[in-house]
């Protein structure tokens, strides 16, 4: 199939994964057991300032995309997309959900968060338009420093974990959860997500 005739696949994909993550985000934290993070940084700046959930999201997003301009980092259709659409999206979920009390709803509701966030991830990221501005950040410092990915990603979420925390976001086991269980998640829902692109067509060789 030519890479025309997978554009629309590849936006359906694309819209309805950053749709999904952003339901994902307020499903977990609804279930009030901790989560990623990134959203214990937004709870917390939510706590400090009185804005929405997310409003915040969005904010932080367009600060961590300003963050790749030094890294000689480029987004694509799919970063600027994740930072407009997640954080209405995850507003969205917050207005319709309501807060779960009881412990085995809880867990329920938080598992079903994590699923569907690791199938919104393998959506989003096998529709091949560009990584997240967190996921860039991280493989901008990586490039640009040679810093094992996995130092840089430790350091990045230990630092708006203490932070989020600090000003009062949500940790709990689904944080642990979270951290232990949602790359080995993503790592099954994109193999079978992505979107395979022909390859391009090698170049005749000069006479």
């Amino acid at each position: 199939m030519t890479p025309s005739r997978l554009l629309p696949l590849r936006l359906s994909k694309l819209l309805a994964g950053l749709f999904l993550y952003g339901i994902a985000i307020s499903l977990m934290v609804r279930a009030g057991l901790g989560v990623a993070p990134w959203d214990v940084l937004t709870q917390g700046a939510a706590n400090l300032t009185g804005l929405s959930f997310g409003l915040l999201t969005n904010f932080i997003g367009v600060a961590v995309l300003l963050l790749w301009w030094p890294l000689r980092q480029k987004p694509g259709l799919g970063t600027v997309l994740n930072v407009l659409l997640i954080g209405p999206s995850a507003q969205f979920g917050l207005w319709l959900l309501p807060d779960f009390a009881l412990w085995w709803q809880q867990v329920l509701v938080f598992a079903a968060g994590l699923w569907l966030l690791a199938v919104a991830t393998g959506l989003y990221i096998g529709a091949r338009f560009g990584p997240g501005p967190r996921d860039g950040l991280m493989t901008g410092l990586h490039a640009r420093f040679g810093w094992p990915i996995w130092m840089v990603r430790t350091a990045i979420e230990g630092s708006v974990l203490l932070a989020g925390l600090w000003m009062g976001g949500t940790v709990g086991l689904g944080t642990l959860a979270f951290a232990l269980l949602i790359g080995p998640m993503v790592g099954r829902t994109l193999p079978w997500l992505d979107t395979r692109l022909p390859a391009a067509a090698p170049q005749p060789s000069p006479a």
